[in-house]
């Protein structure tokens, strides 16, 4: 065998010089007798990538391999007749007979191999979780003047956790002093009751009681109150629902590629050799540019060039949006609480990725005597924008009509523009008009903006309403606005009616950052003839996302209409949201105050806190109180005298992360985890606890039978399957051990067992225990 490896020429480079077809198929050479072949396995790297141990034929001196052998490497071989690989066209190999390696190094066009997919790895959806509870979110607000007083109540009530469903219901109560007699009245009007019932894994949500019907951007919702099912991708927020760009590259080495979006590195990632699809991450909308960095083992880089387009308008290929909704339509909504059309209608929608590059969509809706359907799509014209067109036809008491609507959309960095019509033509109708709310007869607008740079931001719109009782409005607006450093900006409005030449208004504003989060704004404003006039000074309110605060503004008026001002306080704390005022236009001056906050009961405790819009937490430390709590590493407050706190907003669906600072704990103070994420489901609650406990901390000292100090690194075995470690003098820290257990000492003369026996059992800290003789067979 080695004399037979010697006439290969070991680690020689050999160019090879036969044919590859177009087809990419290795071509024999000539005829060659086979009887002296010898079979070798070698350890084959391909391009710098191990292929592994595969088989080839010597014969005098040439090496062959079989068609399956080249398949396997990536050729497109067909046949199984062995093919010299001195004969592949720019192929070069290198044969080392000592070590038994082969290593390949083959221009891609010769291999077919498959496209790496690349893409950043998708967030999977966490499994979400509710404790049964309920909240009920309050905003009061009461105002009083000349005329008397308004006091009002708007409330919502959340129940969750009995079972898999929310409940949700709201209401208005209002009392108020009639102006004729200066009497209080009082009434109360019920808004939305739903059931709500979610499918996380399908993405599909059914809804028992009031709801909006699904719609279109060329269709009109309506209120229903009935059943409705549909998709809801809310509930699966880490999925990709629109197109992303792809951009695609080789690698004739296995190599590192980065894709970068406007500068920004979007990802970073390794690819083996062949050709690759690289996704760019969603979020990106318009035009923008692309690079794709390519470095390879030994350094070197390659950067490719793209321009792309995306939009958020469409649905990815394959995904599906839908829903369908059957009952009755809501009327005098706000005004009285359970009035319905008498007529059953039913509505549904559907919106389907065909492809990356266009959008189906379909909506049908009938009822009352009204059929109403159609279809439309939307397309996206490579790096030319989005166009999207759709057209429907109605029929109500015989009368037939239609409606078609066009768009487009297109956007870059510096520019963007939107157009859209549409017309209806004969006697069109859809459910709207069943409460005498008839659609347009022509509804269009265009809207086109720049961004000047240093010169600012300037937009121009159009604007277009025309109604079957002749009404026909037409407005043109155009707005500036600029920023001066950090401190000033500016902004300028002017509107115009087309129709009326006397109706326009303009408006200036001016505003400072005045430092200390107070701010200020000079503005005026004319109407048609009517000037006014405003000054204002304001620090506002913290965010929610603090711990609280104080907030104020003052404001004065003058012009034509009279002058006049405010004077506003407003505070946050950890219960609620605040103000109150005083106002004065004119002859006329009034007072007013608000509160808003929530009530929240869970696990048998009450609440009391700001609006909760969502989802919550409540945190328990197992009634120790004072223990500091964090949402994403920002403190959000401590817990009470129960060792619980109320965290809110949370994202529902979503992972959150809360924690509990430890440091100011007792020394025998333990918690089973400090950190955890926390996926509550919508509008719902979900109880946290860390499982904080007090130990009982042990420091005994073991010796052996001649009295001496138990061996440095003995491991001591407790009976409930721990283990722990003498230290020095014999010294060993033990938790959470019962008086009168058993340990067992191994010790390097070989095992013996020891009885805890302690006469405090009480002590706060760590007891020192012994020492305590450890021996042969039972101790003591």
């Amino acid at each position: 065998m080695r004399m037979l490896l010697a006439t290969l020429t070991p680690c020689a480079a050999m160019a090879a010089d036969a044919d590859i077809g177009a087809s990419g198929d290795a071509m024999l050479p000539p005829p060659t007798p086979l009887t002296a072949a010898q079979t070798l396995y070698l350890e084959v790297t391909l391009n710098q990538t191990p292929r592994g141990l595969l088989p080839f034929t010597e014969l005098q001196g040439r090496l062959m391999a079989s068609g399956t052998t080249l398949r396997q490497l990536g050729f497109s071989a067909r046949g199984e007749e062995p093919v010299a690989l001195e004969h592949l066209t720019g192929v070069v190999v290198r044969y080392d007979a000592a070590l038994q390696t082969l290593a390949l190094e083959v221009p891609l066009e010769q291999l077919s191999l498959p496209t790496t997919r690349l893409e950043r790895e998708a967030d999977t959806a966490p499994a979400a979780a509710a404790s049964p509870g309920m909240v009920l979110n309050y905003d009061v607000y009461g105002s009083h003047n000349e005329g008397g007083g308004n006091l009002a109540l708007t409330n919502e009530l959340r129940l969750f956790g009995l079972g898999e469903g929310v409940l949700e219901t709201s209401s208005l109560l209002r009392t108020y002093q009639d102006p004729a007699d200066r009497q209080w009245r009082g009434e109360s009007v019920r808004l939305d009751t739903a059931w709500r019932l979610d499918f996380p894994a399908s993405a599909v949500s059914l809804t028992v009681g009031d709801f909006y019907s699904g719609f279109v951007d060329w269709s009109r919702p309506v209120r229903m109150g009935g059943v409705q099912i549909g998709r809801n991708y809310a509930l699966q927020p880490y999925r990709v629902l629109t197109p992303t760009p792809t951009f695609l590259g080789e690698a004739v080495v296995p190599s590192n590629v980065e894709l970068y979006v406007d500068g920004l590195r979007q990802y970073n990632g390794e690819v083996p050799i062949g050709p690759f699809q690289l996704a760019a991450q969603p979020g990106i909308n318009g035009t923008g540019n692309a690079q794709v960095v390519i470095t390879d083992a030994f350094g070197r880089m390659q950067t490719l060039d793209f321009a792309f387009y995306g939009t958020q308008q469409l649905l990815a290929k394959g995904l599906s949006d839908w829903s369908a909704g059957v009952g009755r339509m809501r009327k005098d909504y706000g005004l009285r609480s359970f009035a319905y059309e008498t007529p059953v209608i039913g509505s549904a929608t559907w919106r389907y990725g065909a492809s990356d590059r266009f959008t189906a969509e379909a909506h049908v809706e009938g009822g009352g005597g009204v059929i109403n359907g159609g279809a439309g799509g939307w397309w996206l014209l490579g790096g030319a924008g989005v166009v999207n067109a759709a057209y429907a036809r109605s029929r109500v008491d015989g009368l037939q009509g239609g409606q078609y609507a066009v768009g487009y959309s297109w956007n870059n960095r510096r520019f963007n523009i939107n157009l859209l019509t549409r017309r209806t033509h004969g006697t069109y109708r859809d459910l709207g008009a069943l409460q005498d709310t008839l659609p347009p007869d022509i509804s269009e607008q265009a809207t086109l903006g720049m961004n000047l740079q240093r010169a600012g931001s300037l937009s121009a719109s159009y604007l277009r309403l025309r109604y079957p009782d002749g009404e026909d409005n037409r407005y043109a607006s155009l707005f500036w606005s600029r920023s001066f450093g950090d401190r000033w900006s500016a902004y300028l409005s002017f509107n115009q009616n087309l129709t009326d030449s006397e109706d326009r208004s303009v408006y200036l504003s001016v505003s400072a950052a005045l430092g200390r989060n107070r701010q200020s704004s000079l503005s005026a404003q004319r109407n048609g003839d009517r000037l006014t006039y405003v000054a204002d000074l304001s620090q506002p309110v913290p965010g929610d996302g603090s711990q609280g605060g104080y907030g104020w503004r003052v404001q004065a008026r003058g012009g034509d209409d009279g002058a006049g001002g405010l004077a506003e306080l407003g505070w946050l704390n950890r219960v609620g949201r605040y103000s109150m005022g005083y106002a004065r236009q004119g002859d006329l001056d009034y007072g007013y105050a608000s509160a808003s906050g929530s009530v929240v009961w869970m696990g048998g405790h009450v609440f009391a806190a700001r609006e909760v819009p969502d989802a919550f937490a409540v945190v328990s430390t197992d009634g120790y109180a004072g223990i500091p709590v964090r949402l994403e590493n920002r403190l959000i407050g401590s817990t009470d005298k129960n060792g619980l706190l109320l965290v809110t907003p949370l994202l529902s669906w979503q992972r959150n992360r809360l924690s509990i600072d430890t440091l100011d704990l007792p020394a025998d103070m333990r918690a089973d985890r400090v950190d955890t994420w926390v996926t509550p489901r919508q509008s719902a609650g979900t109880g946290v606890s860390f499982g904080l406990r007090r130990t009982r901390a042990l420091n005994v000292i073991l010796h052996d039978g001649q009295d001496r100090p138990v061996a440095v690194g003995s491991n001591v075995h407790l009976p409930d399957g721990r283990k722990v470690t003498v230290g020095y003098d014999g010294q060993a820290y033990m938790e959470d051990v019962a008086n009168g257990s058993q340990l067992q000492v191994d010790t390097p003369q070989g095992r013996c067992s020891v009885t805890l026996s302690m006469q405090r059992v009480n002590s706060t800290g760590p007891q020192r225990i012994g020492p305590l003789r450890c021996l042969p067979g039972t101790g003591r």
